[in-house]
């Protein structure tokens, strides 16, 4: 059976663009027969209260959306003993080590980035001796990356279809844990899609680029990756990535004007999943779904759709 899942971050409520992963993922599953499951992604309780969780549950529930299981849903900021057994296989094996950073330091004109502007580990703190080490933990707190191999990994995505990045050039050692304690989103997402047995990941293409690094760390803990499934990203009519900071298209503003038939079927028009914003279920949308509708380019709210 397909097991795909939901995996929202509850910064905010919801906008159109978490919206169209959720109704993606749920289509892509359910056209054959499948299932999806709900994960709570907030790591970083400060940034996500408990409400915004139970609002997208709501949220969801009332557009048609809502998930098989399980009851409750699984909270990442629970499971920290289990992150911390899958963080000790890797610092056992000598591959996690401090880093002493700054944000300053490690954005400076000088480090790599790639062509997306995101920084690419210089190795900085990868060889401090013993001693170093305590010098330096006695002002600061550490973070703590994890070596990765000079090794391309290279899968191809369900839908964006080809992909491949060389680990040491095209990513560098990557934070497992911040400083604060906080075990990053790149180990968390890897160990609970494995325990939680979803062998079908849909999200944005924002992510595409983590997931060689996250294909590393499925083979290196010896757990099942998944097919992943990169949708474009959806863009307010302006060309602005849509925010929950901004309340771009919240779904707190959007149930005041329409019903959710409404909402799910412009959102498929708008993706190339209908020829017309009619009004649609996602149990209808289900009996014609597939990813040859969906573009590969970032979509553009068509204006005044909403």
């Amino acid at each position: 059976m397909i097991t795909g899942r939901y995996a929202p971050s509850p910064s905010g409520r919801m906008h159109l663009g978490n919206l169209l992963c959720c109704l993606l993922a749920w289509l892509s599953a359910k056209s054959r027969g499948g299932q999806v499951l709900l994960r709570i992604e907030d790591l970083d309780t400060q940034r996500c209260p408990r409400v915004y969780a139970d609002a997208i549950m709501e949220d969801l529930a009332w557009l048609g959306l809502a998930a098989d299981g399980p009851e409750p849903p699984v909270y990442q900021s629970e499971r920290s003993e289990i992150y911390q057994q899958y963080y000790d296989i890797l610092a056992r094996r000598g591959l996690v080590y401090p880093c002493f950073c700054s944000r300053s330091q490690l954005h400076a004109a000088s480090a790599p980035h790639r062509s997306d502007g995101q920084v690419i580990y210089a190795g900085t703190c990868r060889n401090l001796t013993p001693d170093q080490i305590a010098e330096k933990s006695r002002t600061r707190a550490p973070a703590w990356r994890v070596q990765v191999p000079d090794e391309t990994i290279a899968f191809t995505d369900g839908h964006m279809g080809p992909y491949a990045e060389n680990l040491a050039r095209d990513c560098g050692d990557f934070y497992l844990r911040r400083a604060d304690g906080v075990f990053a989103y790149q180990l968390a997402v890897v160990v609970d899609d494995a325990l939680m047995g979803v062998n079908e990941v849909v999200r944005g293409a924002d992510l595409l680029s983590s997931t060689p690094r996250q294909l590393w760390l499925y083979r290196e803990l010896g757990l099942t990756a998944p097919r992943f499934y990169h949708l474009p990203l959806l863009l307010a009519a302006d060309g602005r990535r849509l925010s929950k900071r901004d309340g771009d298209q919240s779904l707190e503003n959007l149930r005041a004007k329409y019903a959710p038939e409404e909402i799910i079927g412009k959102l498929a028009f708008a993706c190339g999943l209908q020829d017309a914003p009619r009004p649609a279920t996602p149990a209808a949308l289900a009996e014609s779904f597939t990813w040859a509708k969906v573009p590969q380019h970032d979509i553009l709210l068509p204006e005044n759709l909403f």
